[in-house]
């Protein structure tokens, strides 16, 4: 059973593994107690390609954060990232079968189970599968139709799948590293829960993470998911693109692209230069910080032209009323908002970890909105609800949970 003091989310990223741990303080509200961040080694582009490695830096970074906290962690919340899973929207339809032709609660079960029965890979299994709105009759749009009175009972769902093995081996690392899995979930929609406001959910907003090897995107539209897709492009080719043109190291390069970087040649003032170090026995050499700018900016604009050309072929980019909010590494990049905002020709803003009680400078960075938003998650599911409450949910984090539950109990 987990901690009921503790909860600890833990983001396991391309680039980064991040390890956060809440506890809950005097009075019952959840405070961060100790954070763990770690480069990450034996993944690529969200996959684990050498479980020794990964198993290393997880363990590393949840010692980390134990001895930030105080305390030691048995188990743990994680996600898997956008790059192994697919997402799609499906319909149910049930007849009332309640007295009266009262829509109970077996009712909204049976229609989630019609919308979920689809085809699915034999690699594949499906993740989360969060109601969006349901029917009653010809009434639309209810978000709860428990206790309504109707003949015909419909549900719109968002549906998603993931990869059997590429998950298992997620769970295999943290296993091996001496922690329970409690529950999984899609890294992009842990990160949402930290960073997006109910008005952003309902307005019809695009929600980005973009990490070291992927983009993870989801748009939510009328308070649920609507759209999850993925690019295998992040913020680790922006560092291969500056390190074949600058003729450096891949660290040196990402040195640079953290501490000089830029990616809206505006805000880079065109006289200023960057000393690269010399390689071979060469002595050092200048180089203008606007050319290191418009490196970044080409590759940059290129992921959010392929993500507005998703948008386009989906239909979803005239829904986005609550603009768009940038989180991950690719989020703390100068001129990510602008460069965006651009493109996209909406509002943009940078997603900055909420939700916590006296949340901590350190923490308050796109860096951790996956694992404080793991944490929030799982802060959601132990909170007391009804079973009518839970089933009939809109796209909560608790009914994601619970749709996992099925899936992870078949596996372990």
């Amino acid at each position: 059973m987990p901690d009921n003091d503790m909860i600890v989310g833990l983001d396991i990223g391309t680039s980064t593994v991040c390890a956060v741990i809440a506890e809950y303080n005097d009075e019952g509200m959840l405070q961060v107690s100790g954070m763990g961040m770690v480069p990450s080694e034996g993944l690529r582009k969200g996959v684990v390609v050498n479980i020794e490695a990964a198993q290393k830096v997880i363990a590393y970074a949840v010692e980390l954060a134990e001895q930030d906290a105080g305390r030691t962690v048995h188990d743990v919340y994680t996600s898997v990232t956008g790059g192994n899973v697919e997402g799609l929207n499906s319909r149910g339809v049930v007849a009332v079968s309640g007295r009266g032709r009262e829509v109970t609660s077996l009712d909204i079960k049976r229609v989630i189970e019609a919308a979920r029965a689809i085809a699915v890979p034999m690699d594949r299994e499906i993740l989360h599968v969060i109601p969006q709105n349901y029917m009653v009759d010809d009434k639309v749009g209810i978000r709860n139709p428990l206790d309504m009175i109707g003949v015909r009972l419909e549900a719109d769902v968002h549906i998603i799948t993931g990869s059997i093995a590429a998950t298992q081996n997620i769970i295999k690392c943290i296993n091996r590293s001496g922690y329970k899995v409690n529950e999984i979930s899609l890294e992009a929609l842990a990160g949402g829960e930290s960073v997006l406001t109910e008005d952003e959910k309902e307005l019809g907003t695009l929600f980005l993470d973009i990490g070291g090897g992927t983009t993870d995107i989801v748009v939510y539209y009328e308070g649920a998911p609507h759209y999850t897709g993925s690019l295998p492009v992040g913020g680790d080719q922006v560092t291969s693109d500056m390190s074949i043109v600058m003729e450096q190291s891949l660290d040196m390069s990402e040195k640079i692209k953290l501490n000089q970087g830029c990616c809206w040649e505006p805000l880079v003032d065109p006289r200023a230069e960057v000393l690269l170090a010399g390689l071979g026995g060469r002595p050092p050499r200048n180089f203008p910080e606007i050319e290191i700018c418009r490196i970044i900016q080409s590759r940059m604009a290129e992921i959010f032209l392929l993500i507005r050309k998703q948008l386009d072929q989906k239909g979803y980019r005239n829904h986005l009323g609550g603009g768009i909010v940038i989180s991950g590494g690719g989020g703390m990049l100068q001129g990510t908002a602008e460069l965006a905002s651009d493109i996209f020709n909406r509002p943009v803003r940078i997603g900055i970890p909420s939700g916590i009680k006296d949340l901590p400078a350190s923490c308050r960075t796109p860096v951790y909105s996956t694992a404080v938003g793991l944490v929030l998650a799982a802060q959601n599911e132990e909170m007391s609800f009804s079973a009518e409450t839970d089933t009939a949910g809109t796209g909560s984090v608790r009914s994601m949970w619970k749709s996992v539950k099925d899936w992870f109990s078949n596996f372990i």
